[in-house]
């Protein structure tokens, strides 16, 4: 997917903007607290529906208005879309109601606007993706998972309903345990087709992954290790009736795909101990790319990678290597930095477009 056009009313400092924007290469370039990051932020919007800067999207809304909306033009790039192009709009209230549209029809759900925009980000909050809690590197899994597999979206929605019900059940002093016996199967059918898609999309990923990471960090050898949310060893059924009775107690159910973790080890050690914080975050750059890279191969479409403060702990060299191999993606990249000599090194990219923001207001160079 290429944005042609984002255009954005009363989001964050600015009362409006409209970008013609690259298919390949969008440098933004101004001070901080400019608003450079508010144009990362409203792309994100588009991919998941949500910020990555807050949790209340009221926070998104100029000072002194009601709303903000967000209104794109894309292209889609994989050759078996029979469109052409896609118009797609957000808003959202200070009385929360968020309306989302494709092409002028209004109450679509989420998902079926984020499906439509691979977003990536990378910012220097990003090796959280390492040093973060298992919830990160389950929605990093999942956003591969979500973009290449069509059923996989149902297929979550189902088991979050089904983990729901049996944690209401657990909590329920009158428990019923010949309906825990109906959910708990519900709930073991879905966990082992949510496992088996998971591991599949890990075992694909992890040779591309091994070659970038090869280029980024070729010091260190870093494996992925996959837990599933129980062992190994352990079948989910015997699993669930061992903590049956601290479940009970909690009122939670502790063991199942959302309870999922992706491991990095060297040479068997965390690799959180052993690298720096620059290393953490070319290892991070390195999972990103080989997401992208994976979707790529499995959609045959392109998608749209956000970098936001690329300078913050990389160096030169490092920013350079990282935005050659973004680019050769035929990703849409757009980028943030505080001047041009950050990033002085794009001068030999051609499709590439630069923007000066200041105050809210974007212009192109």
């Amino acid at each position: 997917m290429i944005i042609e056009r984002i255009d954005t009313t009363n989001f964050r400092n600015s009362p409006k903007n409209s970008l013609e924007l690259s298919a390949n290469l969008n440098i933004f370039l101004g001070k901080n607290g400019s608003g450079k990051s508010s144009v990362i932020e409203s792309v994100y919007l588009l991919g998941f529906g949500r910020s990555f800067r807050t949790n209340k999207l009221s926070s998104c809304i100029q000072h002194d208005t009601d709303s903000f909306s967000l209104f794109a033009i894309a292209k889609p790039t994989a050759a078996s879309s029979s469109f052409e192009y896609f118009k797609v709009g957000l808003s959202r209230s200070r009385t929360k109601e968020f309306l989302c549209q494709i092409d002028g029809e209004r109450g679509k759900r989420l998902t079926e606007l984020v499906s439509l925009f691979p977003v990536q980000l990378f910012t220097p909050q990003s090796t959280d993706l390492i040093l973060g809690s298992p919830k990160d590197r389950r929605r990093f899994l999942d956003w591969g998972v979500f973009h290449v597999e069509h059923s996989y979206s149902q297929l979550i929605r189902n088991f979050k309903t089904v983990l729901k019900q049996r944690n209401a059940l657990l909590k329920n002093r009158n428990l019923d345990l010949k309906q825990v016996s109906i959910w708990d199967q519900k709930f073991c059918d879905l966990s082992s087709d949510l496992s088996v898609m998971r591991k599949n999309y890990i075992e694909e990923f992890k040779p591309i992954f091994s070659e970038i990471q090869a280029k980024f960090l070729s010091e260190f050898q870093v494996e992925l290790e996959y837990n599933k949310g129980w062992k190994e060893n352990e079948s989910l059924v015997d699993a669930m009736q061992a903590r049956f009775s601290s479940d009970r107690h909690m009122g939670i159910t502790s063991v199942g795909p959302h309870k999922a973790d992706i491991k990095f080890k060297i040479a068997g050690r965390d690799a959180s101990e052993v690298l720096s914080r620059g290393q953490l975050r070319m290892i991070v750059a390195g999972l990103l790319l080989a997401q992208t890279k994976a979707f790529n191969a499995k959609t045959g479409s392109t998608s749209i990678f956000l970098l936001d403060d690329l300078g913050a702990e990389l160096d030169e060299s490092r920013r350079e290597l990282f935005l050659d191999e973004l680019v050769k993606t035929n990703a849409q990249v757009l980028v943030t930095a505080i001047d041009k000599e950050q990033l002085k090194f794009t001068n030999k990219y051609d499709n590439k477009k630069m923007f000066h923001v200041e105050h809210g207001s974007v212009k192109e160079e």
